[in-house]
C-alpha cells in the first residue's frame, strides 16, 4: 500500500489557490488599466465560471471511463499554461476573451478531479480532508497579501508575471500526485442522473448554485469597490487575507464543528452569514470595521460552506460516480451560478450601484437558506 500523499495533494492545493489569490482580487484591476467597462471585466472575469459549466463535467467523464484521473490533471496543467501565455501577447477585449476563455476550459478540469483523488486517497478518514484544503488557503494568503504588496510598488503589468510562477507551480505538483485506487459502491448501480434528479440532491446544488451566484460580485468587484473608496492595494490584499485566515481556521475546526452540529446544520449556518456579510460589504464600505467583520464571516459563507459542500457531494456520488459528482457540483454551482453572478453583476453594478447589487447577493444567500431548510436532508 502506497503512503499517504499529503505533501504532494497539499502543494497543488497551495499553487492552485495562490493563483486564485493572485487572480481573483486583482486581475479585475489589470483589466481596468486596460481601459475596459465594467460590463466588459464583468464577463472576462465570469469566463473562469462559464467555462466550469460544461468544461469539469466532460473532464470528470473522461476521468471517471479511463480510470486516469492525474492524467488528465496532468494534460489540463500544460495546456492551461500555455493557453495563459496568451496575455503577453495581446491587450485587446477580444484578444483577451480568447485566452481566457482557453486557460479557463483546461484549467476548469483540475480542482474536480484532485478533490476527488483526495477523497479517493482518504477513504473512510474525510475529516482529515480540512488539513489538506486548508494549504489551498494558506497559498491564496500568501499571494493575496504579497501580490497586494508587490503592486503598490510596482506597475500592474507585473503581475502577469506572478501569476505565471504560480501556474508552473500547478504543472511541477501535478506530476507528483500518484493516482488513488477507485474502490466500488453500492451506488454504483445508479446512474448518477439517477442520484442527481433526487429531490434532496437537487435542492442541495440549486442552495450551492445561488451561494455561488451571491459571491458573484464579491469576486467581480471587491477590490475595485474597496479602490474607489481609498483603500490602499496593500489593505485590500490584507482585507482578503483575512476572511481567508478565518477559512483556515474553520478547515482546521472543522472535524469538532461535525461532531456537534450535522452538515445540514453547519450548510444553514453558512447561508446565514452569507445574508449579513453581502449587506455589510454593500452598505458598510466607509467603515472599515464593517468591512473587516464582513471578511471574518467568510470563515462561515466560504470555510464552512466548502467542506461541508465537498462531504456533502461525497455522500450522494460515490465509486464510480465519485468524479462525475464533484464535476457535476463544480459545473453546476460554481459554473453557472459564479457565471450568473458575475455578468448579472457587471449590469447592476452600473446601473443600481454597488449596495444594491450585494444587496441582492443576501437575497439569493436567503433563498440558499430556504432550500437547504425545508428540502435537503442530510445528517
Amino acid at each position: 500500500m502506497q503512503p499517504f500523499p499529503y505533501w504532494r495533494l497539499s502543494g497543488f492545493y497551495f499553487f492552485h489557490f495562490a493563483f486564485i489569490g493572485a487572480f481573483a482580487p486583482y486581475w479585475s484591476l489589470y483589466l481596468k488599466s486596460l481601459s475596459f467597462s465594467a460590463f466588459q471585466i464583468g464577463l472576462l472575469m465570469s469566463l473562469l465560471h462559464v467555462t466550469r459549466i460544461f468544461a469539469p463535467t466532460a473532464w470528470g467523464w473522461l476521468a471517471d471511463h479511463t480510470g486516469k484521473r492525474m492524467l488528465i490533471v496532468q494534460l489540463a496543467a500544460i495546456t492551461g499554461l500555455v493557453s495563459y501565455c496568451g496575455v503577453f501577447f495581446g491587450e485587446s477585449f477580444y484578444w483577451m476573451f480568447a485566452v481566457m476563455s482557453l486557460m479557463s476550459f483546461f484549467w476548469s478540469a483540475s480542482l474536480p478531479l484532485i478533490e476527488a483523488t483526495t477523497l479517493s486517497h482518504l477513504g473512510e478518514s474525510t475529516a482529515r480532508y480540512g488539513s489538506i484544503r486548508s494549504w489551498g488557503s494558506i497559498g491564496f494568503v500568501f499571494a493575496v497579501i504579497g501580490v497586494g504588496y508587490i503592486l503598490d510598488t510596482t506597475e500592474i503589468f507585473s503581475l502577469l508575471w506572478v501569476v505565471l510562477g504560480f501556474k508552473l507551480g500547478i504543472l511541477i505538483f501535478s506530476w507528483r500526485i500518484p493516482e488513488a485506487e477507485i474502490t466500488f459502491h453500492a451506488s454504483d448501480n445508479l446512474s448518477v442522473q439517477q442520484i442527481f434528479k433526487k429531490p434532496g440532491v437537487l435542492a442541495f446544488f440549486f442552495a450551492c448554485l445561488l451561494m455561488a451566484f451571491a459571491h458573484g460580485p464579491y469576486y467581480t468587484f471587491y477590490s475595485i469597490y474597496l479602490v474607489e473608496h481609498g483603500y490602499s492595494k496593500g489593505v485590500i490584499g490584507w482585507l482578503w487575507a483575512v476572511g481567508v485566515i478565518c477559512e483556515i481556521g474553520i478547515f482546521f475546526l472543522i472535524p469538532r464543528v461535525l461532531n456537534r452540529f450535522s452538515l445540514k446544520q453547519v450548510l444553514a449556518f453558512s447561508f446565514s452569514c452569507a445574508i449579513a456579510r453581502f449587506l455589510l460589504i454593500g452598505w458598510g464600505v466607509e467603515w472599515s470595521i464593517m468591512i473587516l467583520l464582513a471578511q471574518i464571516l467568510h470563515a462561515a459563507t466560504y470555510g464552512a460552506h466548502h467542506v461541508a459542500a465537498m462531504m456533502t457531494v461525497h455522500h450522494f456520488f460515490r465509486g464510480r460516480h465519485q468524479a462525475k459528482g464533484q464535476a457535476f457540483y463544480t459545473s453546476f454551482t460554481f459554473g453557472v451560478g459564479g457565471a450568473l453572478g458575475g455578468v448579472f453583476s457587471g449590469y447592476t453594478w452600473e446601473w443600481l450601484g454597488p449596495g444594491l447589487t450585494f444587496s441582492i447577493s443576501s437575497v439569493a444567500a436567503l433563498i440558499g437558506l430556504v432550500l437547504i431548510m425545508q428540502k435537503v436532508s442530510i445528517k
